[in-house]
């Protein structure tokens, strides 16, 4: 007797948004880092794409099923990268659903990546704080992770934007 589980168009959208975040994920894993911690966040822009045309809630799954297969992949399920990646998304992710209630006049892909970008380091610097490193001299790092954040958040959403603006991408379903 075989399992079979039915799927939906959906779950393909999500499983293929999210395959594209898992790539740029793999891509930037590539790319030396001249400080731990420090990334440029590639994957956030499917998620900004995504959240725009489908969504928080396929943004929600999309961005989560990358942590997870990319933690499986990587190598660091259930390690501290792991719970650091899943922390900053998770706060990410909430940000981003606040984030969607703000004017679309003077919000838009860019405040949001930044938005996002700051809730992420959150994230994470709460739990280097409560779990691995329980000292105060970690906020000596808040201003490197900060500008870090605003630069990559900026990057990301003008990245995203333009995508979404790009009139050959209108009809561009993935």
């Amino acid at each position: 007797m075989s399992l079979r589980i039915e799927t939906t168009l959906e779950d393909h959208r999500i499983a293929r948004m999210a395959a594209v975040a898992l790539g740029l994920a793999i891509i930037e894993g590539a790319i030396p880092s001249p400080l731990p911690g420090v990334k440029p966040g590639l994957a956030n822009i499917v998620t900004l794409i995504v959240l725009s045309r489908y969504g928080w809630r396929v943004a929600a799954w999309v961005s989560l099923l990358r942590v997870l297969a990319g933690s499986l992949l990587f190598g660091n399920f259930l390690a501290p990268g792991f719970f650091l990646s899943l922390s900053g998304t998770l706060l990410s992710l909430l940000a981003l659903g606040l984030a969607m209630h703000l004017p679309g006049r003077w919000f838009g892909p860019v405040s949001q990546s930044i938005i996002a970008a700051f809730a992420h380091i959150s994230g994470q610097m709460i739990v280097v704080y409560l779990w691995l490193i329980p000292q105060a001299g970690i906020a000596y790092l808040i201003p490197v992770f900060a500008a870090a954040a605003l630069v990559f958040g900026t990057v990301n959403g003008a990245i995203a934007a333009s995508f979404m603006a790009n009139p050959r991408m209108q009809g561009f379903k993935v």
